[in-house]
């Protein structure tokens, strides 16, 4: 590892649940999310996988419409005073929905206390890129017209949904609206190339060569340029981002992903805290409530959130943003 770590966390213990962790995610994860599995079988293996995850106490949860998409809202009970966290879940763009990603972004509504917008954007192959990107784009939009100021909101998202993050981001900046106050991104795709994929000694429990190889396929337009700085974040003029908290596993293939992101957006400028988690895995973060990593991977998300969001809100946010818009047809 060349890259400059921030912060390395100590070794994860319990290596009892890790490996039964690991061992269920191989053979049911990866076991049924692949290729030769259809796209609507894979969604709903995910949504049972999760079903189960621990949901954390004293937030609460709602659904309704921001921007023509559905999307969760969870609250903490005693509200976020005007900050807000527009969190897009991963799953390649393929798969996941606010409902797969309920254990986590409650636990960051509690850890953080801001309210988590959780959108549920549009996905391959019914939509490709840059579908998903407009989606989230109207979304923090929708956000600023409710009264929430830029400085108080944080994008966040995990592998894909880290990737919309930074993407996201990047069109914000195009477009010259105000960015939000920060960004965080678990083990983020930033190269669709995928010629510097790691290979772990122990194995990824979680990804496999040809399921990337699919939802590339099914996300890009045909004859699409893989290295397009739109589609390969690595390859953009990075400089203007905001401050941007990384978080990345070392039993992953998307491991160099974030160290080389790392390094161009410090060369940009941008001001980058990278976090390394030594003996885990893709996306550790959603088994909140029972690897004791997960919980203090969350803790430093909010401790870096306090960092960046301003004491008093700049506006005054109603309690519950009133609902407005038609859902898009799937």
């Amino acid at each position: 590892m060349t890259s400059q770590v921030d912060y390395t966390a100590p070794d994860p213990g319990q290596g009892l649940l890790r490996g039964v962790l690991r061992f269920f995610m191989k053979w049911l994860f990866r076991g049924l999310i692949r290729p030769a599995v259809p796209i609507a079988v894979q969604r709903l293996v995910i949504r049972l996988l999760t079903a189960a995850m621990p949901v954390s106490r004293g937030v609460s949860r709602t659904r309704e419409i921001i921007a023509g998409r559905y999307c969760e809202w969870h609250r903490p009970n005693a509200g976020g005073q005007g900050r807000v966290m527009l969190y897009l879940h991963g799953g390649a763009y393929l798969i996941g929905s606010p409902a797969t990603h309920r254990s986590l972004c409650a636990k960051l509504a509690s850890l953080t206390q801001m309210d988590v917008c959780v959108i549920d954007y549009r996905l391959a192959p019914e939509h490709r890129l840059p579908a998903p990107r407009e989606d989230a784009v109207a979304a923090y939009q929708a956000l600023l017209q409710r009264g929430y100021a830029p400085a108080s909101i944080i994008i966040a998202g995990d592998s894909a949904g880290a990737h919309l993050t930074l993407i996201t981001a990047l069109e914000l900046k195009a477009r010259q609206l105000p960015l939000p106050a920060a960004l965080v991104c678990f083990s983020p795709v930033v190269d669709f190339t995928a010629e510097h994929l790691h290979n772990p000694i122990a194995g990824d429990p979680l990804l496999n060569m040809s399921w990337i190889e699919q939802a590339a396929d099914l996300v890009c337009e045909p004859g699409m340029n893989r290295r397009d700085p739109m589609l390969s974040p690595i390859n953009a003029d990075l400089s203007g981002l905001p401050p941007l908290l990384i978080q990345v596993a070392e039993e992953e293939l998307l491991l160099n992903d974030s160290l080389r992101f790392a390094e161009a957006a410090r060369a940009a400028g941008v001001r980058v805290q990278l976090e390394f988690f030594p003996r885990l895995w893709h996306v550790f973060q959603a088994n909140t409530g029972l690897l004791k990593m997960a919980d203090l991977a969350l803790q430093r998300v909010a401790n870096f959130t306090a960092l960046h969001l301003p004491a008093t809100p700049a506006y005054e946010v109603p309690a519950t943003p009133p609902v407005a818009g038609t859902p898009q047809a799937e």
